[in-house]
């Protein structure tokens, strides 16, 4: 093992004690038990691992090919690390979907239940979660005592999520922790005994949060949702790793909204001829031939989907590795976010990719829109490019394996795969093609809100929309209804998420962007010696990594 691949390892050894939480997510084995300390002093410790690594790293000789590509990812990632360490950016880590409010209770759903062994350990972890909590609120006092606040909309949101999961206005729906306690089946009666009095006083914990967050917290949060130029900046280099120029990209995804407004236009018709985009959804959200009845009856179909695409992709377009293989189909707790999500295998795949889906209450699914959004989520969407590295033992050091990446490589390679799925001809049905370009739709409108919003911009002149309004939240609810098309309570949860995740929102698209010119580049290189499937192997297996490492990476094929 090179200098900076064994550099790389101990990184993510000591990484997984010092963020249990994320180890969990990131499937490193040995801290299922734990919780991440969020406290200033545990946030000023993990600042310190990253400090150390980045000496250690800058004197790491670079003995190949592989080495340089290592260092390069986990430079990048470490320097962005500390950077966020030094504003501050952890006393006000309070979100909608991205915060220890959200981690903390979201970390118990990829834990084992099948033996008493793995109970034992959920309780050892439900034990913490009053301490974890507690040292979480001291982190968010002592941000609100200097000034460095999170927006009042993300703090409201965020005790509501806290409520629900305490059980608090729940119309008799049980708490997380007292249903998940509920599911242990085992005859071990001591054990059932204790997890109901962990789950208590886990309950007990996020009650007392969602009561801080509104009685002190709220009072101290700052009014403004927009997080200015600065911050946005910042964050968009975090979640892209890719420097943008604001308003070139702002014009663009105003551009690349028309374009593909006026492709589901012509699309319509081919469905419903004669009728408006709006009216044909309006046809494919009431059709009983095009939608699933049941939460349970849609979780089989979209594990068959993922079972079919992953058997029909396998040796013709991928070559998919057996561990990689297996994805499940999960439905997700209530309480979080809206939409739809990934979460990888562990390092030895015990534990399988699983994508995730909130129903939202629903019991009837309409299914135009989710194949392709199946295909993001799954197959050859996020659960192909993460498994298929974590298989990647061999050549990629553990860090790019495990930790490494950024959103918009990501995110950018599913919206892409959802492109691709319909260049191979998986979205001939026209109403399953119009679900793709739906979904393309809502991600170009998320460059245009989220640059609006957070840099406070003018609405263009030439648009019919507000022209030469300034950008607000009230404004852009009634933008995303009339270009998202998704209901109103799943668009105002993508508000939410999009003012307290700033950045985050245009990583698809720009993502996409940079894959589709880097595809582009490659087919203008090769002429007719070039070879998808060859372009997509060796860009996988390059690993995640910012957006302009993979331009300069990928130049070199």
């Amino acid at each position: 093992m090179s200098a900076v691949y064994d550099l790389a390892h101990q990184y993510v050894e000591r990484y997984a004690a010092l963020d249990p939480i994320g180890a969990t997510f990131e499937g490193l084995p040995g801290h299922d038990h734990e919780l991440t300390d969020y406290s200033p002093a545990g946030a000023a410790e993990r600042a310190e691992h990253d400090r150390a690594t980045l000496r250690e790293l800058d004197a790491a000789p670079i003995e190949n090919d592989g080495d340089r590509v290592a260092a390069d990812v986990l430079r990048e990632d470490l320097e962005r690390s500390i950077q966020f360490f030094e504003i501050d950016e952890h006393l006000r880590s309070l979100n909608v979907i991205a915060s220890p409010v959200q981690g903390i209770r979201q970390v118990f759903d990829l834990m084992p239940t099948d033996e008493d062994h793995d109970w034992e350990v959920i309780a050892e972890r439900m034990a913490v979660v009053p301490q974890a909590l507690s040292a979480y609120q001291d982190a968010l006092a002592e941000g609100a005592s200097r000034g460095i606040v999170a927006a009042q909309r993300q703090a409201a949101s965020a005790a509501q999520q806290a409520d629900a999961w305490a059980g608090v206005g729940n119309d008799g729906d049980p708490a997380f922790f007292a249903a998940l306690a509920d599911r242990y089946d085992g005859g071990d009666t001591a054990l059932a005994r204790r997890l109901q009095q962990l789950a208590t006083r886990a309950t007990e914990g996020y009650a007392s949060l969602g009561r801080f967050l509104v009685e002190e917290y709220l009072p101290n949060a700052s009014e403004r949702d927009a997080v200015g130029a600065d911050r946005y900046w910042l964050w968009a280099r975090a979640f892209l790793g890719l420097e943008i120029d604001p308003v070139e990209t702002y014009e663009w995804g105003w551009a690349e909204l028309r374009r593909v407004e006026e492709a589901m236009t012509s699309v319509a018709e081919r469905i419903v001829p004669g009728e408006s985009v709006a009216a044909v959804i309006d046809h494919l959200e009431t059709d009983g031939s095009r939608s699933i009845e049941g939460v349970e009856a849609f979780r089989s179909w979209l594990q068959d989907l993922l079972d079919r695409t992953v058997a029909d992709l396998d040796g013709t377009h991928f070559d998919i590795p057996d561990p990689v293989k297996r994805v499940e189909a999960m439905i997700s707790p209530p309480g979080g976010a809206a939409a739809m999500y990934y979460t990888g295998p562990s390092e030895d795949f015990s534990r399988p990719g699983r994508t995730w889906y909130p129903t939202l209450g629903k019991t009837r699914f309409p299914l135009w829109r989710e194949v392709s959004t199946c295909y993001h989520e799954g197959v050859p969407g996020h659960h192909l490019q993460i498994a298929q590295v974590r298989y990647l033992a061999d050549t990629l050091s553990r860090y790019q394996r495990t930790l490494a990446g950024t959103s918009g490589h990501a995110e950018g390679w599913a919206l892409y795969a959802e492109r691709l799925m319909g260049e191979l001809g998986y979205l001939d049905d026209p109403a399953d093609e119009l679900g793709m370009l739906n979904a393309h739709a809502f991600r170009a409108a998320r460059v245009v809100i989220d640059i609006g919003l957070h840099l406070e911009l003018q609405i263009p002149f030439s648009e019919e929309f507000h022209p030469g309004e300034t950008w607000t939240p009230d404004l852009a609810l009634p933008f995303m209804a009339e270009h998202m098309r998704f209901p109103e309570d799943f668009l105002r949860s993508e508000l939410d998420r999009y003012l307290g995740w700033p950045g985050q929102a245009i990583s698809y698209k720009v993502g996409e962007r940079v894959w589709l010119g880097a595809r582009d580049d490659a087919r203008r290189r090769h002429g007719a010696d070039f070879d998808l499937k060859r372009f997509h192997s060796h860009a996988l297996d390059l690993g995640p990594m910012g957006l302009a490492q993979l331009e300069r990476e990928l130049e070199r094929l």
